[in-house]
């Protein structure tokens, strides 16, 4: 036990744009020892590395970068994936799906052992399935099986929010829950500014136009990100480092994470204290009547999707097995 507290690892699966931001976010804000990158692509995982070490080298950093292997993933303190296929023009959600499984697969298959102490953080999209089926295949509890679900829209929520109150963020008690995606939706029963209910702190302001143009900001503004520069990035790789402190602080902070809901049979963002073995404890939440629609809703929509994927995945290994036998 002595030696995990003097030496903490970080292992980021992808370097690419998120998992490279994250990396030098990690390094500039330390919270661990080392952070290990993890790519297929050697050429690109080197000149990251050295681009990401040549940072450290003017300032008082702390934390050691290297590449590293699948394996030595394994027994980092959190893992980190961010690695996953990018849509192809014209491909189909499960199709798409169905090779980021195979990615995750084989990730999985590649670290094995893992560490029993280890915490799974998926940001690869679509998260809440990645999270669900990476619970499977990683062998690891639930409770250390956790996506970034809807940190980043509810982090924009509260920024919205903020600027048409003239207060702090940080004073914004709001969540956006459900689905990382379309069918996400914002908690407005629930939220308030400090201890004031929202429809009291903005009276004459949180109309329904108002509401739907807000959720609508924070359902599209990843897309209008991606649409003028081809990704998102810091957002993602602020809030994923975030989660990774409290995780190694023990901050035992709320936050909406994508974690398994036995109740709804998938992965999905729910308030949970989330400290140093990962998801303590959910934090239970009283929604309205139309809000409990909506989470069941996208529940329902969610497991249909997870209901294709796994038959799409029972097909490859099918046809895979035919090929092997007529080789």
């Amino acid at each position: 036990m002595a030696e995990k507290r003097l030496k903490t690892s970080i292992a980021i699966l992808g370097c690419g744009e998120v998992g490279a931001t994250l990396a030098y976010t990690l390094l500039q804000n330390p919270i661990c020892s080392e952070v290990i990158l993890v790519d297929p692509k050697k050429e690109l995982l080197e000149a990251q590395v050295r681009d990401l070490g040549d940072a450290t080298y003017g300032s008082r950093a702390t934390t050691k970068i290297r590449a590293g292997t699948h394996k030595e993933a394994g027994q980092a303190d959190i893992v980190v994936v961010t690695a996953g296929a990018k849509q192809k023009p014209g491909e189909s959600r499960l199709s798409l799906l169905s090779r980021n499984l195979h990615i995750l697969s084989s990730i999985f298959t590649s670290m094995s052992p893992i560490s029993p102490h280890t915490i799974l953080l998926l940001v690869a999209n679509p998260v809440d399935i990645l999270t669900y089926f990476a619970r499977k295949l990683s062998g690891l509890p639930e409770s250390q099986v956790l996506g970034t679900g809807t940190s980043l829209d509810s982090a924009r929520l509260r920024g919205i929010l903020a600027q048409k109150a003239e207060v702090s963020p940080s004073n914004i008690d709001a969540y956006v829950l459900g689905e990382h995606g379309d069918s996400q939706f914002v908690a407005w029963s629930t939220a308030s500014i400090g201890s004031t209910p929202l429809h009291l702190a903005l009276p004459n302001t949180l109309t329904e136009e108002f509401k739907t143009e807000i959720a609508n900001h924070t359902r599209g503004a990843a897309g209008a990100i991606i649409a003028a520069k081809g990704c998102t990035a810091y957002g993602i790789g602020n809030v994923a480092a975030s989660i990774c402190k409290y995780i190694l602080f023990d901050g035992r902070t709320v936050r909406p994470l994508s974690f398994y809901q036995s109740e709804l049979g998938c992965c999905l963002s729910m308030p949970a204290v989330i400290g140093r073995t990962g998801i303590l404890r959910t934090m239970p939440i009283q929604l309205d009547q139309e809000e409990q629609k909506l989470l069941e809703d996208c529940a329902k929509g969610l497991r249909a999707v997870i209901k294709g994927a796994e038959k799409e995945l029972k097909a490859d290994d099918e046809l895979s097995q035919a090929l092997e036998k007529h080789a």
